[in-house]
């Protein structure tokens, strides 16, 4: 299975060590991902910049890595072949809802009336657009997403959204849909397919690092811009709804195992 690597979480305060480190891997074995960046950013949760940062020989704290202009760093790695995706809009959980992929039951977007939720991609878009950086893939915070984020999307010029589960890109409600793996393990023993990896490189410790080495020695790794180049196929309504259980099944697993 063709596998290409998405990270989540992308936003200035972000862990930059951590970042860098795994930038680094990815730069050693040609590997080109699709990095999530929240254009506002209101998450405490990824204000990480002093677990990124270390002393100086003068005792002064020194920012490990991290870019002067966080913005033009992006330009940047997309200006190199990094594929960028508007994660959410201020990454704030304020809905207790799963929408129509419930790998998650909170939302930044599922449950919110479609004006409420066309306003904040088109504020989102707006912030990406002042800065020079050009998307139409849409990365939404905790997976989750209803049918009005879908038309809301559409409305605001997206047409790629990466989430879903099956082993290749398909189409539906007239958006593109780049599936992650259902479980990471499983995907790697598969022959044919192209499946996402999901890292977020804020929390991952030294055994991820490893596996993340191992992984890329062992497999098929693509750029997401080739997995963009991959053909897609239509979804129908029995597919969604498979999709849709295995998601609510996933939950389960995670929450009992």
């Amino acid at each position: 299975m063709k596998m290409a690597v998405r990270m989540d979480d992308i936003a200035p305060g972000m862990d930059w060590k951590k970042f860098m480190d795994f930038k680094a891997l990815l730069d050693e074995y040609g590997i080109k991902p699709l990095i999530g960046v929240v254009p506002d950013n209101r998450d405490g949760n990824l204000e990480r910049t002093e677990a990124g940062c270390k002393r100086g020989q003068d005792g002064k704290r020194e920012k490990d890595g991290m870019p002067e202009d966080f913005w033009a760093y992006v330009r940047e790695l997309q200006e190199q072949g990094w594929m960028v995706a508007m994660h959410g809009y201020q990454h704030v959980y304020t809905q207790k809802k799963g929408g129509v992929f419930p790998l998650n039951l909170f939302s930044e977007f599922a449950g919110l009336p479609l004006p409420r939720q066309l306003v904040m991609l088109e504020k989102g878009k707006e912030i990406l657009d002042s800065h020079g950086i050009k998307t139409d893939i849409f990365m939404a915070p905790a997976h989750s997403y209803d049918k009005n984020t879908l038309k809301a999307l559409y409305q605001a010029g997206f047409r790629k959204i990466t989430d879903g589960f099956g082993s290749r890109p398909y189409v539906w409600r007239q958006m593109c849909f780049y599936p992650i793996s259902f479980r990471l393990e499983s995907s790697l023993k598969k022959k044919k397919g192209f499946t996402t990896m999901v890292v977020h490189a804020n929390t991952a410790d030294q055994k991820d690092m490893e596996k993340y080495r191992r992984i890329f020695e062992q497999n098929e790794m693509i750029s997401y811009g080739d997995y963009l180049q991959a053909g897609a196929v239509p979804r129908g309504w029995a597919g969604h709804c498979a999709e849709y259980l295995l998601a609510a099944l996933k939950r389960m697993l995670v929450k009992f195992l």
